[in-house]
């Protein structure tokens, strides 16, 4: 994967041999239908999962970003995040990712675009933050692309011709007493927009819960503490990665 950040490209023949090698390592061909995904986010999506051939378009979570990717990461196939240098391991891992099988490109330069696509060659999976504007045709010669390879494209961030698009809101914390004690979990609700469904579906969530894993909310809980997701970039989340202990208060 070194060559794709040193060269942003590679020969055909390379890519192909590469894929091939990928596909090996999975056990399965890479043009699968859906790739399976939380259950949780499985009911939400349209077909119950990552439709090959396809980009998603996220909110600015690092969170939902980390659950998307590791259902796919624990079943064997590779993914790979491109842009995305605030994006750390172990955040990754505890949310479920499977290391051994995460490829990270933080700076793919000027041509991020071009990195994304001879990535999503080799890798089922594709994350990336875009560094600029992409526009409509530009995006409709990457998705034909996309569906030639049977990939998925993860987008943090807005893409014409999208499949869905996730967005979070209603962040609230519990696990805070009394002016002291610690953060316990995050409920959100998730909502996807999908272009195949005219009506969009939202779940109530914990991301993370206890464990620091994706989780359905319970039907009641007592919201303690509340905490705006906003669009703030990746690494300006409030209280985004895990539980943090909070200060007594001091009368």
């Amino acid at each position: 994967m070194r060559a794709i950040v040193r060269e942003q490209a590679m020969p055909s023949a390379d890519v192909r041999q590469l894929r091939a090698r990928v596909e090996q390592l999975q056990g399965r061909r890479m043009d699968a239908a859906v790739l399976p995904t939380h259950p949780a986010l499985a009911e939400l999506l349209p077909g119950g999962g990552l439709r090959a051939g396809s980009v998603y378009s996220l909110a600015p979570s690092a969170s939902l970003l980390l659950a998307l990717l590791a259902r796919p990461s624990q079943d064997g196939s590779w993914c790979g995040v491109v842009g995305m240098p605030e994006l750390g391991a172990e955040a990754a891992e505890h949310l479920g990712v499977d290391l051994s099988r995460l490829v990270m490109i933080p700076d793919p330069g000027p041509r991020w675009l071009a990195v994304a696509a001879t990535v999503f060659e080799v890798l089922p999976v594709v994350a990336v933050r875009p560094a600029g504007t992409v526009h409509a045709a530009e995006a409709s010669r990457l998705m034909a692309r996309l569906r030639d390879h049977g990939s998925v494209l993860l987008v943090q961030g807005v893409w014409p011709q999208a499949e869905a698009s996730l967005s979070v809101s209603d962040a609230q914390w519990s696990g805070v007493g009394s002016g002291h004690g610690y953060l316990a979990d995050r409920a959100l609700t998730v909502t996807v927009h999908s272009r195949r469904s005219p009506v969009p579906r939202s779940a109530r969530l914990l991301l993370p819960d206890s464990g620091g894993r994706l989780a359905a909310a319970p039907s009641e809980r007592m919201p303690v503490a509340r905490v705006p997701l906003g669009a703030a970039r990746l690494g300006a989340e409030p209280l985004e990665t895990a539980p943090l202990p909070v200060a007594r208060a001091v009368s």
